[in-house]
């Protein structure tokens, strides 16, 4: 699959980040607090700030923020 996006990226003239997916459910978007949940748990909510959304919508905006992270640190 990442051969696969990277080929069809390559070809829109796109780049491809890989990023660590470690905890990205886990951890807050908002405050990087880690919240552990169960699978069965499908919202984020923080106790440190409050945060709460749907938790594929967190990992989403972690997977974004480490690889803006990461293009960052190339840079």
């Amino acid at each position: 699959l990442v051969q696969f996006t990277t080929y069809k990226a390559e070809s829109a003239g796109k780049r491809v980040v890989l990023v660590d997916p470690r905890n990205t459910s886990q951890q807050c978007s908002s405050c990087d607090e880690i919240v552990k949940k169960t699978l069965a748990v499908r919202t984020h909510h923080c106790p440190s700030c409050g945060f709460e959304c749907d938790r594929d919508v967190n990992a989403a905006k972690n997977i974004l923020k480490r690889a803006v992270q990461q293009l960052q640190n190339v840079s």
